[in-house]
């Protein structure tokens, strides 16, 4: 997979060359640029922002360099996708990461200030296929770190990249459940023991112990993940 992310901070991401995905990076399963707006602005102040029409507090993120940068970005003729992470953008879901690591050509638009001027939105979604996600009901100061957690999201759903792909089966949101809770050496620690049917060998037995943590943790939390007909223990 390819990714394009286009950035005011691109050094934000040399984070990419750490862990699973900077092997992923190494061995070529991942294939990650990021690209400086300030690049495609070309006023000697490397400008890429200016008041909102209308008034208003903050600064709005100007056409033009986005216009160039895309254009570059987005240049190759394999359908990519352009997702511009935003509020005002549908939530960004495991289901979302899985369907998107099917994807061979992913750019980023990282938008900052009072975001990015609407025309921009408009104008590539006239021209191919462009995503509003948004990571929850808050506002950060930019979208780099949103980016960074959907590329982490869905890098590691690529395969290849993590080493054990069924560990990636059992996690929390992939059958609609919170994940249940994982124990290891030693089995007591601080007069805290590990649950014994963990211990007992009986695989049906263990199955059924982390179905019912999952049901109960998720009842617990997130109740609203939980279908109406779905048994609590």
């Amino acid at each position: 997979m390819r990714i394009d992310i286009v950035t005011i901070f691109p050094s934000f991401f040399d984070v990419l060359d750490l862990s699973l995905l900077g092997r992923a990076r190494g061995a070529g399963i991942l294939d990650v640029r990021a690209h400086d707006l300030r690049d495609f602005a070309h006023d000697r102040h490397r400008t890429v922002d200016d008041t909102p029409y209308g008034g208003g507090a903050g600064m709005v993120m100007k056409p033009e360099p986005w216009g160039e940068a895309l254009d570059d970005v987005l240049s190759s003729g394999d359908d990519p996708l352009l997702i511009v992470p935003s509020p005002a953008g549908e939530p960004f879901t495991q289901a979302i990461a899985r369907e998107l690591s099917a994807e061979t050509h992913i750019a980023f638009a990282c938008g900052r200030y009072e975001g990015i001027d609407q025309r921009v939105i408009d104008e590539y979604s006239s021209r191919g296929r462009v995503r509003l996600l948004s990571l929850g009901d808050y506002v950060l100061n930019g979208g780099e770190v949103a980016v960074m957690a959907m590329i982490e999201a869905i890098g590691r759903l690529i395969p290849g990249v993590v080493g054990n792909p069924e560990s990636l089966v059992e996690e929390s949101h992939e059958d609609g459940l919170l994940e249940y809770p994982s124990y290891t050496k030693p089995a007591s620690w601080r007069d805290r023991e590990v649950p014994a049917v963990l211990l007992s060998g009986n695989h049906g037995a263990i199955a059924e112990w982390r179905r019912a943590r999952q049901i109960e943790r998720t009842a617990a939390v997130r109740p609203d993940l939980l279908p109406p007909d779905d048994s609590r223990p």
